[in-house]
């Protein structure tokens, strides 16, 4: 049965029972939010781009820099026992007439980021007295809302019934199938049903079994996530579609361009991309650090054939390797840059124009920062758009790149399917590969080094011990957390400078979590007490200290503390000027010296130190390993405290997995892709 959306409006069963049948169809999808409004603003025209991720729009604030509505929600937290100082967020989550909203719905309080359960509770009890109980309808409205963004937070797009059931339990909710039923009528969550695969081995259904019911599952989820996977799931199967198999079955054959172009390909993986690409609208790549280059000849021959292709990397830093792979490729010279090439101050030293031109970041492509810009449709001016580092694509932000191009044009998502999904919720790139509705190219150009053939044996599930005659990987064994902050420090001050010639702006910590003895928090300390002593004037930061700006949830911006005014802290991100406003500091720019491996996706450093302290080997996987020991180019230095937990995550633990129905949508939409 294909997976489709259903909001179900009817209350007159149990939801325990509803879940067994097929819900009703869903009303008619809102219109899509509006984008954020920009937290920090460019200090000179090559600023960084704004946020590119939908979120509810934030009222303008008035004079003095205070939010309207402000004042009024300060006297309804005040009464309900609530620090004044939520204010802001409150009147920016809820609006202009939040107080209103709080005082008719204590539990609206959970919509504010940071808020918790047993907070919002108190909150309530404060301000309704007697008449707070735990069934109360508001109560259960507003956690359902709150335990599905949470699981948002954690990769989800929706939740299976039953687990946003038994969570609405543990919430001390009395009766969860009551509750579930009412969001449902309310419209606060919708229900879906996704087809569940046959087991391994199950025994082929019958021609007289086509009438019997498919298993399901029920899944629920907030519309937000609902409405981007399927805008996603339609674009994927319009790009699909782009160049349609002929009647009689056969692939449409590639013109003599594109096969010499194939001919003309650096390597055998380049030219079966290269093939592959020329008659189909969408591809999937897969591959290593190394098989960057592959995508990256795709884009020059494109280009030389007159084409308008754009390469875009998830981060700064992928775009200037992406940029340096488009200039060392042959072919790609001034005749490939086309029309819209940069002129010569804008490339780097070692970048080509052209290859300044063809390289972008998805960021700054979405907000018209950089690339084609858009036609008179409002589409992106662009043939073909080959997007790396694809894994760390969020379900919305893909939505949003889908519907950007034109008909006609050709996607390549390409990535390493070994490293961490996305900081947002979905698992775009592993959902296309495991539906199996488009081409896929396989590179077989292997990273190379010790490194390479660590983090290749990695990604199989096998943590080997290599050979490094230069030191290109070393283990350094801690007993406790302690001792792996010092050791850490040690290394990036002292050992890695003078053993290997990286400086320490050059080596990037990683380590699994913010908190925790040597957490990015506990580390980041330390490597500024040793690198960048001060006083912290400057909201807890001073001139010359790393730092890890985030202008939108998921995308981290690395960038160093410049000096900071009236205006705010003033960074400079890969040689970006950016100010962002006093009161936005806290929320947005923390120290990094150290960052998580989801903050590390997508860039790489000559020298890397992933720390792993005994006390965090629980949130430990092969992906996350994979990661974070791929991120050091020239050199890796290993803190260990996690005995046989690094082994076992390796062999054992693959990824955390995400319930998401991207795949399901897109094998309900498009027919599955050749094989052979």
């Amino acid at each position: 049965m294909a997976a489709a959306v259903r909001a179900v409006e009817s209350g007159e069963r149990s939801a325990a029972s509803f879940f067994n049948d097929a819900p009703a169809a869903r009303t008619a999808a809102p219109a899509a939010p509006a984008a954020p409004r920009d937290r920090a603003h460019a200090a000179a025209p090559a600023a960084a781009p704004a946020p590119v991720r939908p979120a509810s729009a934030r009222p303008a604030r008035g004079p003095g820099g205070e939010v309207p509505g402000s004042g009024g929600v300060r006297e309804v937290l005040a009464a309900g026992g609530a620090p004044e100082a939520l204010a802001r967020k409150v009147a920016e989550t809820l609006g202009e007439h939040a107080a209103e909203a709080l005082r008719e719905d204590p539990w609206q309080l959970l919509a504010v980021p940071g808020v918790r359960p047993d907070q919002a509770d108190g909150f309530a009890r404060a301000l309704l007295g007697p008449a707070c109980e735990p069934g109360d309808e508001r109560r259960a409205l507003a956690l359902t809302g709150w335990l599905l963004e949470r699981a948002a937070l954690e990769g989800h797009t929706a939740l299976e019934s039953s687990a946003l059931r038994d969570a609405l339990a543990k919430a001390s909710v009395p009766d969860p199938d009551e509750a579930l039923r009412t969001a449902i009528a309310e419209g606060a969550v919708l229900v879906f049903q996704d087809a569940l695969d046959a087991p391994a081995g199950a025994r082929p259904r019958a021609a007289e079994d086509e009438d019997a019911e498919q298993p399901v599952r029920v899944l629920l989820g907030l519309d937000r996530y609902a409405l981007a996977e399927e805008s996603l799931a339609d674009g994927l199967a319009r790009l699909a579609s782009t160049f349609a198999p002929a009647q009689d079955g056969e692939a449409p054959a590639g013109d003599a361009k594109w096969e010499g172009a194939a001919a003309a390909a650096p390597s055998a993986s380049a030219a079966e991309l290269i093939r592959t690409v020329a008659t189909h609208g969408l591809v999937a790549h897969s591959g290593g650090e190394a098989a960057r280059a592959e995508p990256a000849a795709l884009v020059a021959a494109a280009r030389a054939m007159g084409l308008r292709a754009y390469a875009a990397a998830h981060a700064e830093d992928g775009r200037r390797r992406l940029a340096a792979a488009l200039s060392g490729v042959p072919g790609a010279g001034p005749d490939a840059a086309g029309p819209d090439a940069a002129g010569p101050d804008e490339a780097g030293p070692d970048e080509a124009p052209e290859a300044v031109s063809a390289a972008v970041t998805v960021a700054g492509l979405l907000a018209d920062a950089e690339g084609p810009g858009r036609d008179e449709e409002g589409a992106l001016a662009l043939d073909l758009l080959v997007v790396l580092d694809a894994p760390q694509l969020d379900v919305e932000t893909a939505a949003m790149l889908v519907e950007s191009l034109p008909d006609g044009a050709r996607l390549v998502l390409s990535g390493d399917p070994g490293v961490l999904w996305s900081a947002g919720p979905g698992r775009v790139f592993a959902d296309l590969v495991a539906a199996r509705r488009c081409p896929q190219v396989v590179s077989r150009t292997p990273d190379p080094g010790p490194i390479g053939e660590l983090v290749s044996g990695i990604g199989i599930g096998e943590l080997n011990q290599v050979e490094a005659p230069g030191k290109e990987v070393v283990i350094v064994p801690v007993r406790d957390a302690g001792e792996a902050v010092h050791r850490t420090v040690q290394l990036v001050a002292d050992s890695v400078p003078r053993a290997i010639g990286v400086p320490p702006e050059q080596t990037q910590v990683i380590t699994p979590g913010h908190g925790g003895a040597a957490g990015t928090r506990a580390l980041n300390a330390a490597l500024k007490e040793r690198l960048n002593p001060g006083p912290g004037r400057f909201g807890g930061f001073d001139p010359g200290d790393r730092v890890a700006y985030t202008p939108a949830p998921g995308r981290t911006v690395p960038g160093t503390v410049v000096s900071a005014d009236a205006e705010g802290l003033r960074l400079d991100c890969a040689g970006t000027p950016v100010v962002v406003a006093r009161e936005e500091v806290g929320g947005l720019v923390r120290h990094g010296w150290a960052l998580t491996a989801h903050q590390a996706a997508g860039a790489r450093w000559p020298a890397a130190v992933v720390v792993l302290p005994g006390d965090a080997t629980a949130g430990l996987t092969r992906a996350w390993v994979y990661t974070a020991f791929g991120r050091g180019e020239r050199h890796l230095s290993v803190v260990h405290g996690a005995d046989a937990a690094l082994p076992r995550a390796v062999a054992e633990t693959p990824f955390k997995d995400r319930t998401t129905r991207l795949r399901a949508l897109l094998q309900a939409q498009v027919p599955p892709a050749p094989t052979g």
